[in-house]
This record gives structure tokens, sequence and C-alpha cells, in this order.
């Protein structure tokens, strides 16, 4: 039964955040700062990462699967804030969030890279151009072959790609079937996809981490219909594929020292575990405000950690020679403080600015549909409401021709069918408003 709370928040119209949902993108976007501002270069230029932090930097290493967990988080709220919308409100709401602050942040870290350029032992250095700034700016700068502004952008590419393949279910209406029909499907192609060698279905499929964003999307089901056999299947089924990626990954890391792959199978096992637990409700007490706080960060702290962590630990450590620990705490400390400032000051105007945009972009396609849809053909022969005809009597006749009655409704792709394929409902169905938030 739902409780009041939940209930007075549906009539709202909304849902209650899922602040343990907020606590997990905290860590994981945690873990990536750590693993890119420790391992994933040399501090001075020269010396490897165990030269600076011999026993921390053979635990951080594994930092980079925080991407998986991001994805896993993707799934799920992704599928929840999209419930009861039509795809018009899908795009609206995912462009409204993704851009402001990626605008924001890629002109903040081409200044910063300006001025603080840092060259030697990094996996991206260089400033970037107008021309590359105004590509970036699109999202699209991987397939168009420019080189990135940062290169954690990559995973944005990703989740563009599986907002495409989700935005063709939402155009036919989420219900409980199609949903599964989807994650069935898409994981079907995503483990076959690969052995047929095609550009086309490894692009579309995203093999290397459909196994993620499945889960999270039956994750999120578990939340909103109860536990059902069928959906564990599908989340231990894409929890059995993301172990061999998860080995195929751990291998392409080279940081001067032997990687074990078994750990970081226990991390991703972990990330699937508690991503079940707040799917099977047992995290609903957790309210805290300051997660939601930290949440609402991580997307713009993402963006901006890793180059602008480069910049700070780089200089400071050749001006002052402190501690690399103290290096890395102090430069996460500043980026979280410029990504409450984006949030505060950028994101949040801006994203209220562009939705509004959006929204009225989307009602003006529909009212013009509409009223395309309302005007009669004209055919060259029958331009006329009524014709004279003659009969084989040699009289004159008069036929009337009626104009077939336009429903005027809006497009099929924003129609919802109701889930009634689907089990009895456990909670009312979220909006997404205030859980509305990318991997980052």
């Amino acid at each position: 039964m739902t409780s009041p709370t939940k209930a007075q928040a549906a009539t709202a119209g909304r849902a209650p955040r899922l602040a343990a949902l907020d606590g997990l993108r905290l860590i994981a976007a945690l873990a990536v700062a750590v693993y890119h501002l420790s391992v994933s270069w040399r501090i001075d230029g020269h010396n490897p990462p165990s030269y600076f932090l011999p026993n921390f930097s053979h635990l951080a290493i594994y930092g980079f699967l925080g991407v998986e967990l991001f994805f896993l988080i993707s799934g799920f709220v992704i599928c929840m804030s999209s419930w009861q919308r039509g795809l018009g409100e899908f795009f609206v709401s995912r462009v409204g969030r993704l851009y402001p602050a990626y605008w924001v942040c890629i002109l903040i870290t081409a200044f910063v890279v300006g001025l603080f350029p840092v060259v030697g032992g990094v996996p991206v250095s260089g400033t970037p151009d107008l021309a590359e700034i105004a590509v970036n700016m699109t999202m699209l700068q991987e397939p168009l072959g420019v080189a990135m502004v940062d290169t954690v952008y990559w995973t944005l590419f990703i989740e563009l790609r599986f907002y495409l393949l989700f935005a063709a279910l939402v155009a036919f209406g989420l219900t409980y079937r199609r949903t599964v029909i989807f994650c069935a499907a898409w994981m079907a192609v995503a483990v076959i996809g690969p052995t047929v060698d095609s550009r086309i279905v490894n692009v579309v499929a995203i093999p290397e981490y459909a196994p993620y964003f499945i889960a999270g999307i039956a994750s999120f089901l578990i939340y909103k219909f109860g536990r059902s056999p069928l959906l564990f299947a599908i989340v231990g089924f894409a929890w059995l594929v993301s172990l061999k990626r998860v080995e195929d990954r751990v291998a392409d890391v080279n940081p001067g020292f032997e990687v074990p792959t078994w750990p970081g199978i226990v991390i991703v096992t972990l990330s699937f575990a508690v991503v079940l637990v707040i799917a099977l409700g047992w995290t609903d007490r957790i309210r805290w405000g300051w997660l939601t706080t930290a949440g609402a960060l991580t997307y713009p702290f993402y963006l901006l950690h890793q180059r602008i962590g480069y910049s700070f630990v780089r200089y400071t450590h050749e001006h002052t020679g402190l501690p690399a620990w103290l290096l890395i705490a102090g430069a996460i400390l500043l980026v979280l403080g410029l990504a409450w400032l984006v949030h505060r000051y950028a994101e949040r105007s801006l994203g209220r600015w562009l939705r509004r945009v959006m929204r009225q972009a989307v009602h003006d396609i529909r009212r013009t549909s509409a009223t395309d849809a309302a005007t009669p053909a004209t055919h060259p022969t029958a331009s006329a409401a009524s014709t004279s005809t003659i009969d084989g009597r040699g009289e004159v006749g008069t036929g009337t021709t009626a104009a077939a009655p336009s429903s005027g409704s809006s497009p099929a792709a924003d129609v919802v069918e109701p889930a009634d394929d689907a089990p009895q409902q456990r909670r009312l169905p979220p909006d997404g408003r205030l859980q509305d938030a990318s991997h980052h």
C-alpha cells in the first residue's frame, strides 16, 4: 500500500526524490575523480602514481568503475522520469537537464586550461580553439571527429545513444510489457551484435555498457510494480554479462603496476546489489537533505573535475611540494565549490529558460501538425464541394462531396497508453520533476 507521504506527493503530481540514488551518484562521482587525479596521470609529469601514493594507488585504480554505477543509476532514473510522459516532454527533459551545465562547464574548463595548461604525463592536454569549443557545445564532438575539450565527455555520447534507444520506446508509450520486451530485445542484440561485426549494431546497441542501463531499467520496474521473477532474471542476466565487460575494462588499465580483476568484479557486483536494494524500497526512509544537494552537484562536478583538477594539483605541487593526498583532496573540494556555483547560478536558471523554450517549440510543432491534419486535401479533379453530373437519362443532378472530419488530436508519439498489461502497481508513478537527473 502506498504510504501517506507518497500518496500526497502523487496527488501533487510529483514523486518523492530517492535520496539513496543521490548518495550513490555522489559516490560514483568521487570515485571517478579520485581515479583521475591519483592514478590516471603523473602528478609531477615524470614519476608514476605509485611513487606518490604507493598503497592508495592500488585501491584508487578501480575508481573508473564509478562510470558503470553512473549508467546503472541512469537506467533507473531515465525510466522513472519518463513514465507517463510523451516523446516531446522526454526531449524537453533531457535537453534541459544535460546541456545548460555542460555549456557552462565547457567554457570554464577552456578558460582554466588556457591560463594553467598542463603538459606531460596527462591523458589530455592542449588548449581548445574556438572551433573545437563550438563543436563540443553540440555534445557530438566524438562522432564528428573533433577533439574533446575534456576526455570525460566520452560518457555523454554513451548517454545520448541510450536516450535515442529509449526515446523509441517512449514514442510508443511506456507500459510494463513494452519495457520488459525492450530490455530483453536490447540485451539480446547487445550480446549477439558484436559477433556479426556490424559497426551500426555496435554504435546503436552500446554492447559494452548496455547491461548497466538494462539492469537500471528493470530495477525501476521492480520499484514501481513490485517483485517479479522475470525482472530479477533480467537484472541477474545483465549482471552476468557485465562480468565479462568488467574483465575487459580492467585489462585496458595500465597504471604501471599489476591490476587484479577480482576487485573490479566485486565492486560492480556491489553496485548491482545496492541499486537492487533501492528498487526493493529498503532505503525509502533515507531522506537526508544534504544528499539531494550532493546529487544535484555531481553532474557539474563530473564535467569539471579532471582538467581543472590536473591544473590545480600540478601547479600547487610545483609551488608548495605538499603531499599528493592533500593536493587531491584540495582539488576535489575546489571543484565541488565550482560545481555548486555552476548549479546555483547557471544551471538552474539556464535550465528553466531552455526547458521553457523547448516546451514552446514542441507546442508549436503540435499546433502546426493539428492545423495540417484539420485542413482537407484538395484534389485537382474534385476541388469543389458539390459537382454537377448528367445521368443516363440526360438529367442534371447535383452530388455533394463531404470532407472527412479531422480529429485534431496530438501526434501519436505523445500518446501514452495505460499500463493495463502490468502487475498491480505498488507505487504511484513518479513524474521525475524532482528526480530528473542524468548519470553525472
